[in-house]
């Protein structure tokens, strides 16, 4: 299949070399001009502007945008939308909150042009093991584009949300309970860290991945961490959020549902952040540890 593909992050280039291992024609855009050289060795199309990546897709043509959420994504997808004809389709696989994706695809829908919402989950580690996708718009459209997300996703590893807004609706209350579990780990292994027993964390992590009720990738990621850093001694309890939490947190009040981890979660990242010069608790420190792992977020070292 053939399909634009605009962010080369991150996330964007390993999603753009496991498209190109199935044989889909790809043309990529990025700001970067390094990215631009890179993903032409993945087998990708470069072009050098959205003009030319628009130019150079048969219709009906499909873009997918993988840029930071917000600001970026709104007028990236104003550009794209600006170059398309009616037929055509815009993919966002961005951590958009979902009353935007109901905004944007009302507005789309009058000039013609199809919109999906693809909550994408996977991280870094999406080129090895694949993208969990949960995507959102209309029916038709998703299929259409079905081979795209059978390539990215792993076996049995994307699905049809329903209308427009519903994909990143799901990924935001993922990401939410994704809070919670880290949060719960992060309290767990600080007890731990502080017992008398000395005891290998990196081992328990390990051991609790097998046969566990508890295991996880989550726990995996932390085994991974703590084995490389037992102490987490040169990683700085500073915990950023990107934005679903809240999210997750707003649409929890609105719907009168109770969600005490989910928030006590949130808030413990922003008391992480309360005191920048502080060296933070282990359990802030796991967090952070956690986020590099499976997202490549930025940590602050010691």
């Amino acid at each position: 299949m053939e399909i634009g593909f605009v962010g080369l992050g991150k996330m964007g280039m390993n999603m753009v070399e496991r498209l190109r291992r199935d044989n889909h024609r790809i043309v990529a855009y990025d700001l970067d001009a390094d990215k631009l050289k890179e993903v032409k060795t993945h087998g990708a199309d470069p072009a050098g502007t959205l003009k030319e990546l628009v130019a150079a897709l048969k219709p009906p043509r499909g873009v997918w945008v993988m840029v930071p959420s917000g600001d970026p994504t709104e007028k990236t997808i104003a550009q794209i939308a600006d170059l398309m004809q009616s037929g055509d389709t815009i993919i966002d696989g961005g951590n958009t909150n979902f009353h935007d994706d109901l905004r944007r695809g009302a507005e789309l829908k009058k000039r013609g042009i199809h919109y999906l919402d693809a909550g994408t989950s996977g991280g870094v580690w999406g080129l090895k093991v694949g993208y969990c996708l949960m995507v959102g718009g209309e029916e038709a459209i998703f299929r259409r584009y079905e081979p795209v997300f059978k390539t990215l996703a792993p076996e049995n590893g994307y699905g049809y949300m329903g209308g427009c807004g519903a994909g990143h609706y799901v990924k935001m209350i993922h990401n939410g309970i994704e809070y919670g579990l880290m949060q719960a780990y992060a309290e767990g292994f600080e007890c731990m860290a502080k017992s008398n027993y000395n005891l290998d964390l990196a081992k328990i992590a390990s051991l609790w991945g097998q046969g566990s009720v508890v295991r996880s990738w989550l726990l995996e990621l932390a085994a991974n961490a703590l084995s490389r850093d037992p102490g987490l001694k040169h990683i700085k309890g500073y915990v950023s959020d990107s934005g679903e939490g809240r999210w997750t947190v707003m649409d929890a009040i609105e719907k009168d549902v109770s969600a005490p981890v989910i928030t006590a979660a949130l808030f413990t990242r922003f008391r992480s952040r309360a005191d920048k010069g502080a060296e933070g608790t282990f359990g802030e420190k796991l967090l952070a540890a956690l986020r590099n792992e499976f997202g490549g977020h930025a940590i602050v070292k010691e």
